[in-house]
């Protein structure tokens, strides 16, 4: 049986290394992110990463790579949280070194295109990491709610309930109650997965998925794709975060929403299934422990996400 490993919670003071695996973020958002986490009282290492820029990338793969690694290995960083998202990731990935990442747990936080990291690292190294708000989450404004919920999930609370906010009310689309590990991500870059030795394998598990700027017959190609490749045969719940920025930019509709999509391409599936839940591309960012155990309560209009102990130590 595969032990989990659990990071060590954050703390007051601890030290926080920062790093861009895939795109840099802006100077200005970058330095006001940099000064909220710094007036809480928390101790920002920046990697080189944050420094370097070759086209749209924060270097190239191996320095991202190396910057990624430099930060494991230093016993004094305490977490690592990821300045931003973007693409270029899939080049990063085959030059981690999943053992170092074993023998020195930590927090690692990020979102988009970090999904490949955040399921890599999980699946190779056994780490729980966190699907959360970044850097540039905080670049223009701080919101209550992501920053709440990531304090909250990082410190070491237990039964912690993750109910979406006023703003972004979350929807039941099949009720039901559902235990067992998280896992997911951006869709596309699950589905970039497919038929790799990356694959993420969800069995037993439950899946929660969000995307950006896409046409709906594009979701609804890539949740075929997904429901195809046997990915969903065997998991235990569904939950769709926010889709932002869908387009349906043709003369004749498409003639389904996102909800009637998921729950098209999902018959036959007796699973509960939520939608509209706070993680993504939104304004609202839920922190969710990857490869953790949740439970998906999908019992009436308020739907929720039940972590009943730590993901962290």
């Amino acid at each position: 049986m595969t032990v989990q490993i659990k990071p060590k919670r954050l703390r007051s003071a601890s030290k926080i290394g920062i790093v861009n695996p895939a795109y840099w973020l802006d100077s200005e958002k970058q330095q006001r992110a940099v000064s909220l986490f710094k007036e809480m009282g928390y101790e920002l290492i920046m990697g080189k990463s944050t420094e370097l820029r070759e086209h749209r990338f924060a270097g190239t793969p191996k320095q991202r790579a190396d910057d990624l690694m430099a930060m494991f290995i230093d016993k004094s960083i305490d977490a690592i949280i990821c300045g931003r998202g973007g693409y270029g990731g899939n080049r990063v990935l085959p030059l981690l070194d999943y053992d170092i990442i074993r023998a020195n747990p930590k927090i690692f936080v990020g979102y988009s295109d970090i999904t490949g990291f955040l399921c890599s690292i999980s699946q190779q190294s056994n780490l729980v990491t966190f699907h959360g708000p970044m850097l540039s989450s905080f670049g223009k404004e701080t919101i209550d709610y992501n920053l709440k919920t990531l304090l909250q999930v990082l410190s070491g609370e237990h039964r912690i309930k993750l109910s979406s906010p006023k703003q972004c009310r979350s929807r039941t689309l099949r009720n039901g109650i559902a235990q067992g590990p998280l896992w997911g991500g951006n869709l596309c870059l699950i589905n970039e997965r497919l038929a790799t030795d990356g694959q993420l394998n969800i069995d037993g598990g439950i899946l929660f998925v969000e995307e950006i700027g896409e046409e709906l017959y594009a979701l609804e190609r890539m949740f075929l794709h997904l429901k195809n490749s046997g990915s969903l045969d065997s998991i235990k719940g569904l939950i769709i975060g926010e889709m932002v920025e869908m387009t349906d930019n043709h003369e004749t509709s498409f003639g389904k929403t996102i909800d009637q999509i998921v729950l098209d391409v999902c018959q036959g599936l007796d699973i509960p299934i939520i939608s509209n839940f706070p993680c993504g591309h939104g304004d609202y960012h839920a922190t969710l422990p990857i490869s953790h155990s949740v439970e998906l309560h999908a019992e009436s209009d308020d739907p929720y996400i039940m972590i009943p102990e730590s993901p962290v130590v």
